[in-house]
């Protein structure tokens, strides 16, 4: 497999397991068809809907936090390699 696919896939794939974590968690707790609109009004989508509107916003948002960690640690080691480098000068 191509290194990009790799670091895709190491990004993703948690992401989409804690979204499932997520899902559960939140509703444990909430029940769909109790949920209203921003004005007030009850949500006309159905449960399974909500569901899967639901995990694929907490997919998301856990996959741009994992793939912002992998960015910033990609920073660090280029640092790291660079200090080595003016270390051994």
């Amino acid at each position: 497999m191509a290194p990009r696919t790799v670091r895709v896939m190491c990004i993703v794939w948690p992401a989409f397991l804690m979204a499932g974590v997520l899902e559960i968690l939140v509703f444990a707790m909430v029940d769909p068809g109790e949920l209203h609109g921003v004005h007030g009004a009850p949500s006309s989508g159905s449960p399974i809907a909500v569901y899967s509107a639901a995990f694929l916003a907490f997919w998301a948002v856990v996959t741009c936090a994992a793939a912002l960690a992998v960015w910033l640690h990609q920073g660090l080691d280029a640092d790291a390699a660079a200090d080595a480098r003016e270390a051994r000068a």
